[in-house]
């Protein structure tokens, strides 16, 4: 019977069922060939040429299968590294998603009879990290390439030594409250001088005057100085009543400088450490700022779903309830009225959630008070509008 011409209705029905994926019991993996049914399958295996690849196979079959098992492995491990990274997934939505090669290496030619025997050999020997639910079998990439391991220890070693950093402010911090308290003690402490005389020769004269209230007492001398006066710290009430002069709140201000230098310091660690040049989280309200996207969605709302990247989110409009794929370049922040919650994007106090108090829109900044984390409750002024945005509440 003769071929069909290439454009005939017949070829072109032939090309169409060869482009899917085929039944895998009538596919040969030594010749690597697919039958689209059963008589095809049973003409190919009395060929000459499958018979041959038989005989190379019978040779040294340990050899094939071990070669077989290696490519599987590869292909295998490519597509879960590449797809999915360091996720948790489900081992049989990523042999799926793998058999979905027309030219892939069947399991039946490996060493493994099972996914399941696989998932379990691929624990055993660290490839991944394995754990059995009520849904099946979950595996976890482990990473060990090299460059993510440097990384991964460039990493390590920043942290480290912002941990550093933070125990020298620590002890900057402790050295200056210690400080503090002296000045303290030293600021309500009394001080005494001596009366002293240049010579023997000089007198002193006490004049006493009566009152109808008291008696006030009045030392003179001829030659003391200011810093010598014993009386320079003793004040007459107008009962007559003699009392201390403290230097109270000359060291009240003394400590105020200092606790305000501290939390200066505290402000400045903390915006060094967490001013970065990305801001989008899941639940934020965002607006659309890109004429790209067209005068459909140009200054609309929506809401960032889930982060693709640090820098790419997934973003649901408001209005229209299409979900686009945006890039933060293409967003800018929201801000809500007086009193509704907010989130601090950038800066000291980055991933606190805030009540939104002031706004002053001569400087481009507002004022929002701290409702979460350990500095709940304080007030922070001057931060940007594009260090905060609106928090969508669900209702």
């Amino acid at each position: 019977m003769p071929k069909h011409d290439f454009l005939t209705p017949k070829a072109i029905a032939n090309r169409i069922k060869a482009k899917g994926l085929q039944k895998l019991r009538w596919y040969c993996q030594m010749c690597q060939k697919q039958c689209r049914d059963e008589n095809g399958f049973k003409c190919h295996t009395m060929s000459e040429s499958h018979q041959r690849q038989l005989l190379l196979f019978a040779e040294n079959p340990d050899k094939y299968i071990d070669s077989f098992s290696e490519e599987f492995l590869n292909t295998f491990m490519e597509l879960l590294k590449r797809r999915f990274g360091t996720k948790r997934i489900h081992a049989n939505q990523v042999y799926q998603e793998y058999i979905s090669d027309r030219d892939h290496l069947h399991m039946n030619a490996t060493q493994w009879e099972t996914l399941t025997d696989f998932v379990k050999w691929l624990g055993r020997e660290g490839y991944c990290t394995v754990d059995e639910t009520e849904k099946g079998w979950f595996i976890t990439y482990i990473d060990r390439d090299p460059e993510t391991i440097r990384r991964q220890e460039a990493v390590a070693k920043k942290e480290k030594l912002d941990m550093d950093d933070e125990e020298r402010m620590a002890k900057f911090l402790q050295k200056q409250i210690e400080s503090g308290k002296t000045q303290e003690n030293c600021a309500r402490e009394t001080v005494y001088t001596e009366l002293r005389k240049e010579s023997e020769e000089e007198k002193v004269t006490f004049r006493l005057s009566g009152s109808a209230k008291g008696q006030e007492v009045k030392a003179t001398t001829s030659k003391l100085t200011t810093n010598t006066n014993p009386l320079s710290n003793i004040l007459v009430s107008p009962g007559g009543e003699k009392r201390k002069i403290q230097k109270n709140e000359v060291g009240q201000k003394k400590i105020k400088c200092v606790l305000d230098e501290i939390m200066e310091e505290q402000e400045k660690a903390k915006e060094r450490l967490n001013r970065k040049d990305y801001w989008l989280t899941p639940g934020l309200v965002v607006k659309i700022i890109s004429k790209q996207l067209g005068e459909k969605y140009y200054k609309k709302k929506g809401v960032v779903q889930e982060m693709k990247d640090l820098y790419v989110g997934i973003v649901k409009m408001l209005d229209s309830g299409d979900v686009l794929k945006l890039d933060q370049a293409h967003l800018e922040t929201v801000i809500p009225a007086l009193g509704r919650p907010v989130r601090v994007l950038n800066g000291a106090y980055r991933g606190c959630d805030a009540i939104l108090m002031d706004v002053n829109q001569e400087k481009f900044c507002v004022t929002v008070k701290i409702d979460s984390g350990p500095t709940r409750g304080r007030i922070v002024d001057g931060v940007k509008y594009e260090d905060v945005s609106k928090i969508h509440k669900m209702s």
